[in-house]
């Protein structure tokens, strides 16, 4: 998988597309869970994506803190195409989002909002999770901090 990390201001029109794409494939369709994707976050972000013979099978955002939480710097939009899934790419984008949003915004803490499937996928890279779960979109989710 090659892995490519962008702002958004840089990012090239088919990038962008396949962003798009690949989280309204997934976030939308798949989970069929209708929500407002572009939520104006995605300017302030860093795109961290992970493609496989030209294709994007792997994607997170990367933000400042601020933006998403106040205290925190934040990945989110984590997300797997169906046809990646199985071979370790959700496993290498989230090792590459660690190492590229502290190269990025200095080592400061991070919180994601985790959808509480995932919670284990979460703690092997050392998240942690913090108060209770909730509902977001219809799907019960838990923030996590990872120090």
């Amino acid at each position: 998988m090659i892995i490519k990390c962008i702002a958004y201001k840089d990012l090239l029109l088919e990038e962008l597309y396949d962003i798009m794409r690949i989280r309204q494939e997934v976030f939308i369709v798949e989970q069929d869970c209708p929500y407002l994707d572009a939520d104006s976050k995605d300017q302030a972000a860093w795109h961290l994506m992970g493609y496989k013979e030209g294709e994007l099978v792997a994607y997170t955002r990367l933000l400042p803190k601020g933006v998403s939480y106040e205290d925190y710097l934040s990945i989110g939009r984590v997300v797997t195409a169906e046809k990646g899934r199985g071979k370790g790419y959700g496993v290498k984008i989230m090792r590459e989002s660690i190492l590229k949003i502290k190269m990025i915004f200095g080592d400061q803490p991070i919180k994601i909002s985790a959808q509480s499937y995932l919670l284990k996928f979460y703690n092997d890279f050392g998240f942690e999770p913090t108060g209770d779960e909730y509902l977001e979109d219809g799907i019960p989710h838990t923030a996590m901090i990872l120090q």
